[in-house]
């Protein structure tokens, strides 16, 4: 079992698994956090947004490490939900992929909903001019923070476009929970529910002696997807681990209580709120909430607004997976009702969707009013409009309930604001005390955590429920999952700093190259980072020398408040 680990983004992974001559790849989400470093795309002419001196939206992150590996070799794609497909073109348009993707239905219908809407509202856009010489290394150190500090903008890409989303989404294969698929004949991989979202899957890879099991972006808690399947997870040899909650002191409840108070004061006081979102997913949640929470709140008057290119087609879909669905949900689907409440907001027109503000919406749009629309960077998209249009006001609040963004950095360019920001994340996604019991459950004999979705020296609750401490990769590490015995060079050996995280058992980050060889493993220094050249003179391959990013600090233990802000005060 060899594990590459792609993405450096906690909550959206990609990483590549060879395994009895097969190689898998588990996800290949999209970081859409470099769209932060940009100026908002503008429906219309706006003074304050065109003025500013800059670059407008045109980029995507870079998708991951491909230099570890030609995606060519790629014979399999496991995806676990929509969040986690949203790269998928990029590979299999780009890459020479030649492979077949897994998916279940609500994953795929819902991602391409996702998709659609990101290229709807790129495109809708049209640029006067592009640019791209400010990728060059010489010229980037010039401009101003943020962009001047970005790292490998050369991989940042274009957009998309909808027919290599249509390509790509036709290279899927449905799959259902519990189904096997083999693979190769070497190969037996199975779909489980994660709880997460509509059709979101952990996934069984499996030999005949050997059992893999990958856990991303699962929850615990009761919501409208199928609980998770925790059963089927045990005696796994080795449990590799992904997508946890990034903000664990968020109580999802207590997130939500505080959105609908917040609303429903704002309201009352004659202001309009905005709610930045995905069409699919929490957006359910919040309508039903809202649905229980409007008549004693004195609401039922206030109109809701849904605008998004994809708003009818999410609300449709959310009602028609019903075997996808939590029991209390699908029991409705028999009486008959429909599963979520939103049906019946629609048709009393409290709830409203539009495909776009232009139009209908332009005609029945009152005041004051709550619309949720995307996207929650704020970078693209309807809610660009309404920031601009609301912004100015002390009566009005924008509402964050998406973790995915800094909402500070969403913010700045909207700078100054008069218009109140609440931050409400909600995120079901396992924390680390859940995570510690599940481990304690199943009884996973190796624990495998790509460093940013578990990170141990962070949060050392996850550790012990395995029997030893898990192995971490950072982005773009390579990693043998359970060498029987590993020796230290005694230079690495010194370098370490012990922390105890309780009595008896201490704890150490630990970067370095694993060596192996007649099946002893050796964990040696990581090369130094490579030194620009000092002439152009060409070396012969034999001399070249392994290079190694700049290794970047680990933090961990507690912090000494008062001490700090004495540090802070000075």
């Amino acid at each position: 079992l060899f594990q590459y680990c792609l993405s450096g983004h906690p909550t959206l992974p990609c990483n590549v698994l060879k395994f009895k001559s097969t190689t898998i790849m588990l996800d290949c989400g999209l970081d859409m956090t470099s769209t932060l470093n940009f100026l908002p795309l503008p429906l219309f002419f706006c003074h304050c947004l065109n003025c500013m001196k800059g670059l407008h939206v045109a980029s995507l992150s870079a998708l991951f490490q491909t230099e570890l590996l030609d995606l060519s070799t790629v014979d399999v794609i496991l995806i676990s939900n929509y969040h986690c497909m949203m790269a998928l073109p990029y590979i299999t348009e780009y890459t020479g992929f030649t492979g077949t993707v897994y998916a279940t239905e609500p994953t795929v219908q819902i991602g391409r909903l996702l998709m659609e809407e990101l290229v709807n509202s790129i495109e809708r856009v049209p640029k006067a001019q592009s640019a791209s010489m400010w990728k060059n290394k010489e010229v980037q150190r010039l401009l101003p923070a943020p962009l001047k500090d970005a790292v490998e903008v050369s991989m940042w890409r274009k957009c998309y476009t909808m027919p290599e989303v249509n390509a790509a989404l036709s290279k899927i294969q449905l799959v259902g929970y519990s189904q096997k698929i083999e693979l190769f004949g070497a190969v037996q991989v199975t779909p489980l529910s994660s709880g997460y979202a509509l059709g979101s899957s952990n996934w069984i890879i499996q030999s005949h002696y050997e059992k893999v099991s990958y856990v991303s972006g699962s929850s615990l808690l009761t919501t409208h997807p199928q609980p998770m399947d925790q059963a089927s997870l045990k005696n796994s040899d080795v449990l590799i681990l992904t997508g946890l909650t990034q903000i664990p002191t968020a109580n999802p409840d207590g997130m939500v209580g505080e959105f609908c108070s917040n609303l429903a004061m704002t309201v009352r006081n004659g202001g309009n709120v905005l709610v930045p979102c995905y069409p699919s997913g929490v957006i359910y949640d919040l309508l039903e909430c809202l649905y229980q929470y409007i008549d004693s709140a004195g609401l039922s008057n206030v109109p809701f607004y849904f605008i998004s290119p994809v708003a009818n087609s999410s609300l449709e879909f959310s009602q028609i997976f019903a075997e996808w669905l939590c029991h209390n949900k699908q029991t409705k689907v028999y009486l008959p009702e429909p599963p979520f409440p939103h049906a019946e907001l629609i048709q009393t027109n409290k709830l409203k969707h539009y495909p776009s503000i232009h139009g209908d919406f332009s005609n029945d749009f009152k005041q004051p009013c709550v619309v949720f629309t995307g996207h929650p960077s704020l970078r693209f998209g309807d809610v660009v409009h309404f920031m601009e249009l609301w912004g100015k006001s002390s009566l009005n609040t924008v509402i964050f309930t998406e973790p995915d963004f800094s909402y500070l950095d969403a913010l700045a360019p909207y700078q100054p604001l008069a218009m109140k920001c609440v931050y409400c994340p909600i995120d079901t996604r396992l924390n680390f005390i859940q995570v510690s019991k599940l481990l304690k459950e199943v009884q996973v004999r190796n624990l495998l955590c790509p460093l940013g979705g578990c990170s141990p020296s962070a949060h050392p609750r996850c550790l012990g429920a395995a029997g030893e401490p898990p192995a971490v990769q950072g982005e773009g590490a390579t990693g043998v999952a359970s060498p029987p015995h590993l020796v230290f060079l005694a230079q690495l050996a010194d370098s370490l700093v012990p922390l105890e995280i309780k009595p008896g058992i201490s704890l150490a980050t630990v970067s370095a190259v694993l060596h192996t060889k007649d099946n002893k493993h050796v964990l040696q220094l990581p090369p130094k980072p490579a030194q620009p050249p000092a002439s152009k003179k060409r070396k012969r391959v034999s001399d070249d020398v392994p290079e190694c990013k700049s290794l970047k600090p680990l933090l961990s233990g507690s912090i000494p408040v008062d001490q700090f802000v004495q540090t802070l005060e000075k």
